[in-house]
């Protein structure tokens, strides 16, 4: 028995909703989607961004990475039991629409779709950043355009050529972190090194230099780090075994995070003193360099490029897959619902790789300034997209009072919880130095795609009633 013949009996609208995103190939095997998961999470949230976190809260970063991992936990909880019983290439954005209102289906996958178009801009600038270290005389709009091009490519083939890129692309970097953590905890306790000591997690200010309030502000891009937790749902559409891969890439990818991130940080701020870390270059890279180790440094700025191009790869799948949905569901033109003979969304890809065009007039037009702006602006579409999956789980369950093949703990606590830590970290980033722009643009946002969502069903009810005349 399959996992969606396990939960209530799904409505003939519902099944006619799950159906029409046939057509992609199950080709994802339980591995892929777990470095999937990782190389959408793994990024330059972690590498760059989380020179804002620990300029925030200090030392103190440690507990808003702690606390962003048990956000994203959460969350992973819910959107497993969901991806199992539903297993579409929509996810989140079609369990929405069913079980809240259509209007929460067109919202989530726009403001989702835009978030990760942005979302690929901001890497792209932070590849250019990268790239500065090796090769200071050449403009960021050509690193941005080649690296565009190359992954345009690779999205344009088969899901499964996607899956064994990605795999070994965010290998890389998972391998490179576990070496840094290894490495880092050799310098500060001194095996093989000069030692330097647990000194710098309380100089400087001491261990919260600004007080809890730093450590909450630093959530904030905690969250955005973590980010990219929920595409192993959007891949489900496309896995082997959705059923048995769902879950089992979720828990190890979580787990995974968690360690990454906080001890990633951890391991951070030891070593370098907490008010050195800025954004001209990433501070794992500063790490080394203050370490004396410059070959090292050089190595860990290629890791953290191909972290930066393994997201923006995952991202690019990401908007092509929920640009794909909204066309079968008639929220978008028809040809990004179209599937070449490999199975993939060619026009879906070409039209998210839009993200890419504004990395380069970003660039050129902001300069220092544009990865912290386009981060800002995608941000309120993670928010929101999380928060809504925690309302849209609170929803599944209400219906689906039976047995289920996976359940997710703590329900329904768990998900009350989720929802309101995010609408407080979406609340605070007006306070995060540079991330006003995430309300000044999201709430905006969300006024227009809704208006957007009564013009379309009112011109579709015209339609629908133009074609009822003419057959009469």
């Amino acid at each position: 028995m399959s996992a969606a013949e396990q939960v209530a009996p799904v409505p003939a609208e519902e099944s006619k909703i799950l159906g029409r995103e046939a057509g992609l190939r199950r080709q994802l095997t339980s591995r892929q989607l777990s470095m999937i998961g990782l190389g959408g999470a793994i990024g330059t949230g972690l590498f760059l961004g989380s020179a804002i976190s620990v300029r925030l809260a200090g030392p103190g970063v440690i507990l808003s990475y702690t606390a962003g991992a048990v956000v994203a936990l959460l969350l992973a909880w819910a959107l497993a039991e969901m991806a199992v019983a539903h297993p579409v290439a929509g996810s989140f954005g079609v369990y929405a629409e069913m079980y809240l209102h259509p209007w929460a289906g067109f919202a989530i996958r726009y403001s989702y779709w835009l978030c990760q178009v942005v979302a690929i801009g901001s890497e792209m600038v932070a590849a250019a950043i990268y790239c500065r270290l090796w090769f200071p005389g050449v403009p960021a709009w050509a690193w941005i355009a080649g690296f565009s091009a190359a992954l345009v490519y690779v999205n344009a083939n088969t899901v499964g050529s996607f899956g064994t890129f990605e795999y070994w692309f965010a290998m890389i970097k998972v391998s490179t972190i576990a070496a840094f953590l290894i490495l880092g905890g050799a310098l500060l306790f001194g095996v093989g090194f000069k030692p330097i000591g647990l000194g710098n997690y309380t100089a400087r200010g001491g261990f919260l230099p600004h007080g809890w309030r730093g450590v909450g502000l630093g959530i904030a891009m905690a969250i955005f780090s973590y980010l990219g937790t929920e595409s192993i749902a959007v891949s489900a559409g496309e896995a082997t075994h959705p059923e048995i891969a769902v879950p089992r890439a979720l828990r190890s990818m979580v787990g995974r995070l968690a360690l990454f991130y906080v001890g990633g940080v951890a391991v951070l701020v030891g070593v370098l003193a907490w008010n050195q870390a800025g954004l001209a270059e990433s501070p794992f890279v500063r790490v080394f360099q203050t370490v004396g180790i410059p070959a090292a440094a050089g190595v860990m700025n290629f890791v953290v490029l191909t972290a930066a191009l393994s997201s923006s790869n995952t991202d690019l799948y990401l908007c092509s897959r929920t640009i794909f949905s909204l066309s079968r569901g008639g929220y978008a033109p028809a040809i990004f619902g179209r599937l070449n003979r490999r199975g993939s969304p060619v026009a879906a890809v070409l039209i998210s790789s839009a993200g890419m065009a504004a990395a380069v007039f970003m660039s050129l037009r902001f300069k220092e300034t544009a990865f912290l702006e386009m981060l800002g602006a995608a941000f309120f579409g993670g928010l929101f997209v999380w928060a809504m999956i925690f309302l849209t789980h609170l929803a599944f369950r209400r219906r689906h009072r039976g047995a289920l093949t996976l359940r997710a703990p703590f329900y329904p606590w768990a998900s009350i919880a989720g929802f309101g830590a995010l609408a407080a970290i979406t609340v605070s980033t007006w306070w995060v130095p540079g991330m006003k722009i995430t309300l000044i643009a999201g709430l905006p946002w969300l006024g227009f795609i809704t208006v957007c969502y009564f013009v379309w069903v009112r011109v579709n009810k015209r339609s629908a009633v133009s074609l009822g005349s003419s057959a009469k």
